[in-house]
Order: structure tokens, then C-alpha cells, then sequence
């Protein structure tokens, strides 16, 4: 088996989990996840190792999500002003696809690392613990970064 052979088997349900925490749908989340590691067979080399494998894959899975719903939505209206996020439950927001895309686009114009542990915890469903670990930092560095973001992300829809 190759090298990228084995990265596919390790990653692949890994990668899929997290699209389909994104878009909700098998279908789409199937076809993202499979965009996702063509584009990471067509540039491996582009890997550096400053971060893991699983890092670097989701985040072009996340890209690859960002791409697809752009295509796929040409009209989408931004949050009411007076809708705060975090008075209502952020679930049920996110069934409604416009308004889960007003809240990607914010995410995505966060600062790292508050951008990734938000993402990696909320919609990637990962434990603290986890998304220590893949940092290389403590749990409490976790937790505190996560509860920061959510702050970040309150006053930009503010």
C-alpha cells in the first residue's frame, strides 16, 4: 500500500465526520470528502508537517465545503441584526443553510487558533482533550480558546 493509500484509510471516516458536521447531508458530505482527498493526492508535497495530517485535511475539507456551497447558493441573506447566536440555540440556526453560512463566513474570517478549536469543537464534534492534543497544548488551553472564539464570533454578529 502507498503512502497516500494509507493516509486515505486512516483519515477517511475521520474527514467524511467532520463534512457531514458541517453540511448535514451523506450525499454532499460523500462527494466533499472525496474532493478533499484528490486535492490533498494533488498536493501532498505541499504538506509540510506543521501541523497533523488530520489538521491539514480538514481544513481542506472545510475550504472544499466553503467552495461547494458558494457554487450551490447564489442568493443567501445575511443575519438579522437583532439575531444573536448565542440567545438561541445554535442548532436549530444551523438547519436553516443561510444562516449556517453567515456563521462559516465569520468563522472563517477568525483569527487562528481561535478559527480551528471552534471548528474542531463544535462542528467537528472533538473533545477538548482532542483538540489539545492535536495543538500540542493542554486541556485548559483548549476550553479557554473555544470560550474566547464564542466571544469573537458574539461580537461580530453584534
Amino acid at each position: 500500500m502507498t503512502d497516500f493509500e494509507e493516509v486515505y484509510s486512516e483519515y477517511f471516516t475521520d474527514v467524511y465526520r467532520y463534512v457531514l458536521s458541517l453540511c448535514k447531508n451523506e450525499s454532499i458530505a460523500d462527494d466533499i470528502t472525496q474532493e478533499t482527498f484528490f486535492k490533498a493526492l494533488k498536493n501532498i508535497d505541499g504538506f509540510k508537517g506543521n501541523c497533523k495530517m488530520i489538521v491539514w485535511l480538514c481544513q481542506i475539507a472545510k475550504n472544499s465545503y466553503f467552495s461547494y456551497f458558494k457554487k450551490e447558493q447564489n442568493n443567501f441573506e445575511r443575519l438579522k441584526d437583532n439575531v444573536n447566536i448565542f440567545d438561541i440555540d445554535f442548532e436549530q440556526i444551523l438547519f436553516d443553510d443561510e444562516s449556517a453560512f453567515e456563521i462559516h463566513k465569520l468563522l472563517h474570517n477568525l483569527e487562528e487558533p481561535y478559527k480551528e478549536v471552534f471548528t474542531l469543537r463544535f462542528f467537528g464534534d472533538l473533545s477538548f482533550l482532542k483538540i489539545a492534543e492535536l495543538f500540542g497544548k493542554t486541556e485548559s488551553w483548549a476550553r479557554v480558546t473555544y470560550h474566547r472564539a464564542r466571544i469573537k464570533l458574539k461580537e461580530k454578529l453584534i
